[in-house]
């Protein structure tokens, strides 16, 4: 299974085409939409979320619910194309200067200098315009589907946010609770976090921040359950799972560190506090006496939690000027914004439980027998209980 996406922040539509999906899955648009609308939510969206209610259209691989075996094709349109139209348009401009206007100054912290490089753009709004975070609205999409072929294979996906600007939860308060649990306090908590006692002072942290023309940045967890053992490889390196998780996480804009189970923790600590030491019983199979290690072994699942961690920067896009360059000038300057999130954690977390849910989809379909959902089903179900009595 693979995707691609494509459009611009203020382009006509964004558009995603998934391949590899299983024919006989049941999906519709609402199943989708609801994913995106937990995306544009959270305590710190800026005025872009008033804008934009993003809804999907399902335009190709689906005919009455099911899914087809080919292409599945999804389009969110931009509701602010309207106002965009001149600046962002397809064919060529002939006089118009203040359409023609390039932006030459790269904001501190985003792709635009970078991008512009790379490239050879003299109009920094072609890098900025697709490096924008806006792209994570499909992503969040495709994490959706994904989702739905999670659910039907029994494999249940939750994110929530574990700390904002330097205040933490504390991890006895959601420990031991399903995912399904944990999924119910978060969507009732203003910055998707299971820790509600802590919800005030990030609320009042993210507002702070926002009326000082700052910005901050926080952790995010995603914690996968269901999953069969040995799903991933220890043999390549680029099919191992934990990896393939990592990267997803670190793709999203402005994450910048990953870990799993204690992950960095585990530089601090004896072998003895670290793995997982392993059980078995005639009714579960092979289990783990603890889940230090996140649910991975050797770039393998081991059938308990997955658990990621991934770390997000502020954002860069501030109301408070930092110092920056204009690239035809050379001439140094004082960048500022109009619009931005003064905190983008809550729905980043959203972002970082779509983006893995596809990981773990696509390893899914890579080990077993995927045409067809029910021959699917039948084959993760038999090698369960393969694995019990291994």
């Amino acid at each position: 299974m693979r995707y691609l996406t494509a459009g611009e922040s203020h382009g006509p539509q964004l558009t995603a085409i998934i391949e590899g999906l299983p024919a006989q899955m049941p999906l519709t648009a609402e199943m989708i939409n609801k994913e995106l609308k937990r995306r544009q939510g959270g305590h710190g969206r800026g005025r872009r979320m008033q804008i934009e209610k993003d809804t999907v259209e399902i335009v190709s691989g689906v005919r009455h619910g099911l899914t087809l075996g080919s292409p599945v094709a999804l389009v969110v349109k931009n509701d602010d194309w309207k106002h965009w139209t001149n600046v962002m348009g397809i064919e060529p401009v002939e006089d118009d200067a203040e359409v023609k206007r390039q932006l030459t100054r790269p904001r501190p912290g985003h792709a635009d200098l970078n991008g512009g490089m790379k490239y050879g753009h003299r109009d920094l709004r072609n890098v900025l315009e697709r490096s924008s975070a806006r792209e994570t609205t499909v992503r969040v999409a495709v994490g959706a589907v994904a989702k739905q072929l999670l659910a039907e294979l029994g494999v249940e996906i939750v994110s929530h946010v574990t700390e904002i600007g330097g205040i933490r939860t504390n991890p006895e308060t959601y420990e031991g609770k399903s995912a399904s649990e944990i999924r119910a306090i978060v969507e009732e908590d203003a910055v998707y976090c299971a820790d509600p006692s802590v919800t005030k002072q990030m609320t009042d942290l993210i507002d702070e921040a926002k009326k000082n023309g700052d910005s901050i940045g926080g952790t995010v967890e995603v914690v996968v359950e269901g999953m069969p053992a040995g799903v991933g490889s220890y043999v390549h390196y680029d099919r191992k799972l934990d990896s393939k998780i990592a990267g997803a996480v670190m793709s999203i804009n402005a994450f910048k560190g990953v870990e799993f189970g204690l992950g960095f923790e585990m530089a601090r600590k004896p072998g003895s506090e670290v793995h997982d030491e392993i059980l078995w019983d005639e009714e579960q199979g092979y289990t783990r006496k603890t889940n230090r290690l996140g649910g991975l072994e050797g770039g393998m699942t081991t059938g308990m939690p997955i658990v990621v961690r991934g770390v997000m920067k502020p954002i860069p896009t501030l109301y408070k000027p930092l110092q920056s360059v204009d690239i035809d000038t050379k001439e140094p300057f004082q960048a500022s914004i109009e619009r931005s999130d003064s905190c983008a954690v809550p729905a980043a977390s959203i972002v970082a439980e779509h983006v893995v849910a596809f990981e773990v989809a696509k390893a899914l379909l890579e080990q077993f027998d995927a045409d067809q959902l029910p021959r699917l089903k039948a084959n993760i179900e038999e090698f369960k209980q393969y694995a019990k009595g291994y």
